[in-house]
């Protein structure tokens, strides 16, 4: 399949994102445009499903370090921040089968044969959505539909700076679980740009996979 990346910089603010996300998928719904994979490092924020359960936000959500903003998408609580590679795929998923769980395992997927590139031995965990490093958490994962439109995406911790943000809030809601970002695993810096250029080669070939098989 043909899949556009588009690397948005950093500092990008999280409204600012979404926006642009709204707008690929209504130009995809429309015709006039076809998948895309948006890339960025958002400004500090916390990010929510729409749940009645809030409790993984802590105790005093009102007085997070960062602005909680409540989306579209499944999952609890996560942070997004500088040196965290954000992925946001918009993808027809039509022509994928319409199956939300073969395409989160296509994100796994592709998030772990990039780790690879760096020496980082990353996998999936039976029953929980995301990528690990043994029992630490590198990569998460939360996605949204609109007409079988693609939103939200994954979050990939690149550098440690990535990590201060989790240590306010119950990361998507895994009580004890413990984060870790690529560069403590690999134990050398790591561009997050270059992360994701290398990240969307694998994505456009775990989704022609997927849509092979489907």
């Amino acid at each position: 399949m043909q899949l556009t990346h588009r690397w948005l910089g950093q500092g990008v603010d999280f409204q600012k994102g979404l926006e642009i996300q709204q707008q690929v998928v209504q130009a995809i719904l429309d015709g006039k445009s076809k998948d895309q994979l948006l890339s960025l490092e958002h400004t500090p924020v916390y990010t929510i499903g729409r749940t009645r359960d809030q409790s993984s936000l802590g105790p005093q959500a009102m007085m997070l370090p960062h602005p909680t903003v409540e989306i579209n998408r499944g999952g609890q609580a996560t942070y997004h921040g500088p040196g965290q590679l954000v992925g946001y795929p918009i993808l027809d998923l039509k022509p994928l089968g319409k199956d939300l769980h073969a395409y989160i395992r296509a994100i796994e997927e592709a998030l772990i044969k990039t780790c690879a590139v760096y020496d980082v031995i990353a996998s999936r965990r039976e029953g929980l959505t995301g990528v690990w490093v043994d029992n630490r958490k590198l990569a998460s994962i939360g996605v949204g539909v609109r007409k079988w439109i693609s939103m939200h995406g994954f979050a990939i911790n690149i550098s440690k700076e990535s990590l201060t943000g989790f240590l306010s809030i119950t990361p998507c809601g895994i009580d004890g679980v413990a984060m870790t970002s690529l560069e403590s695993e690999c134990g050398h810096s790591v561009q997050v740009k270059e992360f994701a250029d290398l990240c969307a080669e694998h994505l456009a070939s775990s989704l022609k996979n997927l849509q092979i098989s489907s």
